[in-house]
């Protein structure tokens, strides 16, 4: 038989299941009373590991914890008449330059496209908040420059962009056209890679 859970588990599972959005371990440190963020990520852990054999499991997007229901089991809550948000073939590669290159201007989406893209693509991607304005370059004209959102790595299931896929994995999977340049071009670098950039690019922010 399980060892029952400990309190402070239990707490943490009710703040989870009663929250309106998912949240940071910070969040919940501070909303517990102020709790070590050490003792909350165990306790984390420790609910994570009991729901991976239930009908909802515990998961972590983008820094973030929230419930969700287990992937075998998602095709019994969806809708007969489920809306599907299908993205234009610009949308489709605008919303790639940026996972793999974010932070990124609309002139630097323009010149890996090597096409204009319009307003209303980024207003497609932002009302579907997949991508957020993250500040301005620090260049003349100081551009708004775009980032994904954690909603961006829910949706797709990623926990993180290291987990992007990389452009074989996608080919094999026939999402990808061969000739398609553009696609090529937003995954020429690794995740990895794109998080280093982005990084080195945090000091160029503007509030």
């Amino acid at each position: 038989m399980s060892e029952e859970p400990g309190t402070l588990e239990r707490a943490v599972e009710a703040t989870l299941f009663a929250a309106e959005a998912p949240l940071t371990i910070e969040a919940l440190a501070a909303h517990l009373g102020g709790l070590a963020t050490g003792e909350v990520r165990e306790a984390l852990a420790l609910l994570e590991t009991r729901y991976r054999a239930r009908g909802i499991h515990l998961v972590e997007r983008g820094g973030r914890w929230h419930f969700e229901t287990a992937p075998d089991l998602a095709h019994l809550l969806r809708r007969e008449k489920e809306q599907v948000r299908r993205l234009s073939r610009a949308a489709t590669e605008v919303l790639a330059i940026i996972a793999y290159h974010e932070p990124v201007s609309r002139a630097e989406i323009e010149s890996i496209r090597g096409v204009q893209t319009s307003a209303g693509t980024l207003d497609v991607l932002m009302e579907a908040g997949w991508i957020r304005p993250a500040g301005r370059r620090e260049v003349p004209g100081r551009p708004v420059i775009y980032a994904t959102t954690p909603e961006f790595l829910d949706h797709f299931g990623l926990a993180s962009r290291r987990d992007l896929p990389g452009i074989d994995e996608l080919r094999a999977a026939g999402l990808l056209d061969p000739v398609d340049e553009a696609m090529e071009a937003a995954m020429r670098f690794e995740p990895d890679e794109a998080d280093e950039s982005a990084a080195g690019d945090d000091e160029n922010l503007a509030d």
